[in-house]
């Protein structure tokens, strides 16, 4: 399987629900190195996984919608944990390549998996098939 991945980062603020949460319960900030993998059984016609450029474009265009905010006016009701987001972010990225806005050679995709990184060390998860 090939795979390609382009990095952006995103800053937000959000509290959570639930004694398991402690401090965090109140409103706090979180800055995620946010790592999108594009994976592939075999190259497209042009010896490629995705086109980069377009992949750091639309991963940024992603971000961009939680950039600087509050989560918890975006998400009202929801945790928005880590591992939320990593499929939030997965789920918005799968959209974009079925909209063709990674080009048609992205089509052939077989998965994309998203790691948010909390710090140099923590970070979650999630993948997904297309």
């Amino acid at each position: 399987m090939f795979g390609i991945t382009v990095r952006d980062h995103v800053m937000i603020a959000h509290s959570f629900r639930g004694e398991v949460f402690g401090p965090a319960q109140r409103l706090h900030g979180a800055t995620y190195v946010v790592d999108a993998t594009f994976r592939r059984a075999e190259l497209d016609g042009d010896g490629l996984v995705v086109d980069i450029g377009l992949a750091t474009a639309r991963l940024g265009a992603v971000l961009a919608e939680i950039n600087y905010r509050n989560l918890d006016e975006l998400f009202p009701g929801i945790n928005t944990s880590t591992e939320y987001l990593a499929k939030w972010v997965a789920d918005k990225l799968v959209a974009e390549v079925e909209a063709g806005a990674l080009g048609e050679g992205a089509r052939g995709l077989a998965g994309v998996s998203v790691v948010l990184h909390e710090s140099h060390v923590a970070s979650a998860s999630y993948e997904r098939s297309l």
